[in-house]
């Protein structure tokens, strides 16, 4: 992981270039949309391996979780490297085996049902992509990106049979993206998976899985029909409010932060549906903002469990007191998570806006602004249960994280800081060149 993000960022210069090449009859290229995916998977992944050197040890099996964490981090590269759809799908299938192993990793009950419900709801998604690449194959004869665009570019998208693929990809793909109303499964997979990988999960999985296959998609080969944006404006502000409002009610720490995750893909959706330079451009963005703070806030969630063993909040408070590289570098991601300046989730929700703005749809303008006025309200309330406030006496002997799970969400932190504070160049350097690819300047 470390090499290919050493790799990813000596590639930055050279972002506007796609680089093409072939192994074993597929064909793989690096463009600014792969590369800003493969440096979300990468930097996530190897944060998420480096916290797992202390957390892991309690499980046991040191060297199965790390080749199934190695399993899903190859799957989730192949998906953003591949130019064919069906080779997309069958890399998306091997991540998805490696993330339902590691969802019941403890093999207890609550992991082994989350686990379940995950392949089974994850097999009717599979289900319609497969059936969608089949139409395709049957009415074009091919499947590789680049040549779908020119079919559909020269009259083939017409065919009613290319808008009934359309239709299963956004459900297939909404599904793995956990889009409301089909997010049934992230509630419990989140909650029950080992800490790393529900940050991986909630970072890296359902952004690749989901949103990066749909932008593929619906930009690259579909080149973006007006019907199809609308009804991911719809499913994301759906999922906007619907995830923040359900999160509102939790009380299980990671439960509270997997509906914060539906809510925050709903912005991304958002911005994709607007389909303007900038909602494409914050969408973009903040699908690298939520893998960063996401990832961190669910770390330290795990931090706390790890010391505490519960995950209900009403148990918790003052936690700062005695683990305060933990209580900290969570208020970095609630900050950032709410859009407070100058964190980087800041500027990809500001772009949003804007986004809006300028397509005057004023009415997913204002909802974007409240809701991250409402995320902001309940997680600072989960700060001061969790963090905040009068110590608990039974947490009076606590101590910090072990040193290398401190590390990792140190580490996070400081890149949701550093993200806002640099976002210009961020912005030109990462976000822009995937956006060139989306709206077809590049």
């Amino acid at each position: 992981m470390l090499a290919t993000l050493v790799s990813c960022l000596a590639l930055l210069p050279a972002a506007r270039v796609t680089t093409v090449w072939q192994a074993m009859g597929t064909h793989f290229a690096v463009d600014g949309l792969s590369l800003l995916f493969l440096v979300v998977v990468n930097v996530v992944g190897l944060c998420c391996a480096v916290y797992s050197i202390d957390y892991i040890g309690h499980y046991g099996g040191r060297a199965k979780f790390y080749s199934l964490l190695l399993l899903l981090v190859m799957g989730l590269n192949g998906v953003v490297l591949v130019r064919d759809i069906f080779s997309l799908y069958l890399f998306l299938e091997v991540a998805s085996v490696a993330a339902y192993v590691l969802v019941a990793y403890n093999l207890e009950f609550d992991g082994i049902e989350a686990s379940l419900k995950y392949l089974l709801l994850s097999v009717v998604a599979t289900g319609m992509v497969l059936i969608g690449i089949a139409l395709i194959l049957m009415t074009t004869g091919t499947l590789d990106f680049a040549e779908l665009k020119v079919a559909l570019a020269g009259g083939a998208g017409a065919n009613p049979v290319f808008m009934l693929a359309a239709g299963l990809f956004v459900a297939g793909f909404g599904l793995k993206a956990a889009v409301v109303p089909f997010h049934a499964w992230l509630p419990d997979a989140h909650p029950s998976a080992p800490a790393p990988i529900s940050a991986m999960l909630s970072g890296v999985v359902i952004k690749v899985a989901g949103i990066y296959a749909i932008v593929r998609l619906f930009y690259g080969v579909y080149t973006a029909p007006a019907q199809v944006l609308r009804v991911l404006l719809l499913l994301g502000l759906i999922s906007m409010i619907v995830g923040a409002v359900i999160a509102y009610f939790q009380t299980d720490f990671k439960r509270l932060l997997a509906y914060s995750s539906i809510s925050q893909i709903g912005y991304i959706l958002i911005g994709l549906g607007i389909g303007n330079w900038f909602g494409v451009v914050g969408a973009l963005f903040h699908v690298l903002n939520h893998a960063i703070f996401k990832s961190l806030l669910f770390l330290n969630s795990g931090a706390v469990q790890y010391r505490t063993g519960t995950r209900d909040i009403r148990e918790m408070g003052g936690l700062e007191n005695r683990m305060r590289v933990t209580g900290v570098t969570s208020t970095f991601g609630t900050l950032s998570i709410a859009g407070v300046p100058p964190f980087g989730g800041f500027f990809s929700k500001l772009f949003i806006i804007l986004g809006a703005v300028v397509a005057k749809q004023w009415t997913v303008a204002f909802l974007a602004v409240f809701f991250s006025i409402f995320t902001l309200g309940y997680f600072l309330y989960l700060q001061r249960r969790v963090f905040f406030g009068k110590l608990n006496e039974k947490w009076s002997e606590l101590k910090e994280a072990p040193a290398a799970m401190s590390i990792a969400v140190v580490a996070l932190a400081a890149t949701t800081l550093l993200v806002g504070v640099f976002f210009d160049s961020v912005l030109r350097g990462l976000i822009e060149p995937a956006a060139r690819v989306l709206l077809g300047g590049n």
